[in-house]
């Protein structure tokens, strides 16, 4: 049976950054690893993205944390070491997890390539539990291991730093894009806020030959969406003559926000047998308005991430049409300020931990 002291649970050390309780306060924490197993993969961490779920996985805002807690599952570096049975991968190769670290690998789901639906899936940070009951850590550390087949493999080409935020929130745009059909040249999307998703969703729909379409709550944001993100139109939500202009004209809508927000306007925004796509997480339930979604025959899904074979896709998507996410990148000092931060979204658009440079081990 497992100690309760992390360091121990594991024949291999590592270090990273931990909050012990919901304060979220993170600082330095030493624990273990387990040994490379024949289908593992193990890799030195170069880099972290800080996703806005950390922020609440931290605070157990979910209430589902449990302390000492590692965050981090925009996970990239370099493979140090691979087990006997492993084909896909090689010491040296440039790698990364996402949100998933296991799954039941035998239901409906995870035969159709749907590990993130798996009832039974094992997230890699939050204080999840392994299968031998031992806790998950997340990618604020300097070393991470996964069965190969949660492992993504990132283009050479590709800049690793820039490659993090993709496994979480670029998978999480790109997947209701494809799946819902709304991955076609021509087509007009739109995309609701203008944060680390929102900006993904923009960069994606575009290079996908969209016409695109951001609404927003900030009229501040316009400038960079139309000159840096070379939108085609911007849309101030609270602008009745904007949105009553533009009513019917979208083929389909990514909804990034998790604040409370009326879904009214954003249905009459849809073309009739339009798609608004719920990825955001707003705190409090949204009225669904269904007048509007009958006259149309509109639909309302949700989406959450991506299995791994499309989240392969989508890093291989990425390297080749040149979708990067912009990003801060911050050392492990910083990462307390960078919450702050967050919690009043002052970033454009996702901060990136330089754990490679930044983290040094105090054993």
């Amino acid at each position: 049976m497992a100690t309760q002291q992390p360091e121990f649970e594991h024949p291999k050390k590592a270090f990273g950054w931990a909050a012990r309780d919901t304060s979220g306060l993170l600082s330095p924490f030493n624990f273990s690893r387990r040994e490379t197993g024949e289908k593992d993969v193990a890799f030195k961490v170069l880099y972290c993205g800080i996703c806005h779920s950390d922020l609440h996985i931290v605070e157990n805002d979910f209430g589902m944390s449990t302390y000492p807690l590692v965050p981090g599952h925009e996970i990239v570096g370099v493979v140090t070491e691979v087990g006997s049975r492993v084909h896909k991968f090689k010491v040296g190769d440039k790698v990364g997890v996402g949100c998933l670290i296991d799954s039941c690998h035998s239901c409906q789901n995870c035969v159709e390539n749907l590990e993130n639906y798996c009832p039974q899936l094992i997230l890699s940070q939050g204080g999840a539990k392994h299968k031998d009951g031992t806790t998950t850590y997340g990618g604020y550390s300097d070393s991470m291991i996964a069965d190969e087949h949660f492992v993504i493999g990132i283009p050479d080409e590709f800049p690793l730093d820039a490659a993090a935020p993709l496994l979480c929130a670029g998978i999480t745009v790109y997947s209701p894009l494809k799946y819902f059909g709304l991955d076609k040249p021509g087509l007009h999307i739109g995309v609701v806020g203008l944060g680390g998703l929102g900006h993904l969703a923009v960069k994606f729909a575009k290079a996908f030959g969209a016409n695109v379409t951001v609404i927003s709550t900030s009229p501040n944001k316009q400038k960079e969406a139309l000159e840096n993100l070379g939108v085609d139109s911007f849309l101030i939500s609270h602008d009745q003559d904007q949105l009553q202009a533009a009513i019917g004209t979208l083929d389909g809508i990514i909804d990034t926000v998790s604040a409370s927000h009326s879904l009214l306007p954003l249905i009459g925004l849809l073309k009739s047998h339009g798609k608004l796509i719920m990825v955001g997480l707003p705190d409090k339930t949204l009225e669904l308005p269904l007048i509007p979604l009958i006259k149309g025959r509109k639909i309302i899904a949700g989406s959450m991430i991506g299995g791994i074979k499309e989240t392969q896709e989508m890093m291989e998507f990425a390297a080749e049409h040149n979708v990067k996410p912009d990003i801060e990148v911050i050392p492990i000092d910083y990462v307390n300020k960078a919450m702050e931060r967050l919690h009043k979204a002052d970033v454009k658009y996702r901060f990136v931990i330089d754990i490679g440079n930044s983290l040094k081990p105090s054993f």
